[in-house]
């Protein structure tokens, strides 16, 4: 029983490693000269809601 527990907590681990980093960005402003990182999406980055670089560029334009 413990392997199974074990092996459970092995799988969830990397799955969310994996998740969330295939979820991780970065954005440039419209004048490309700031720019910020996000981890699940540009949208609800702390950077964003805050306005650190000022109005944000295309979104679809992600790198």
């Amino acid at each position: 029983m413990k392997k199974f527990v074990k092996a459970a907590v092995t799988v969830a681990l990397v799955s969310g490693v994996a998740f969330l980093s295939g979820c991780a960005g970065q954005v440039y402003n419209k004048s490309e000269n700031c720019s910020y990182n996000y981890l699940l999406h540009p949208a609800i980055s702390v950077s964003r809601v805050v306005g650190g670089c000022g109005p944000v560029g295309d979104l679809s334009r992600q790198q």
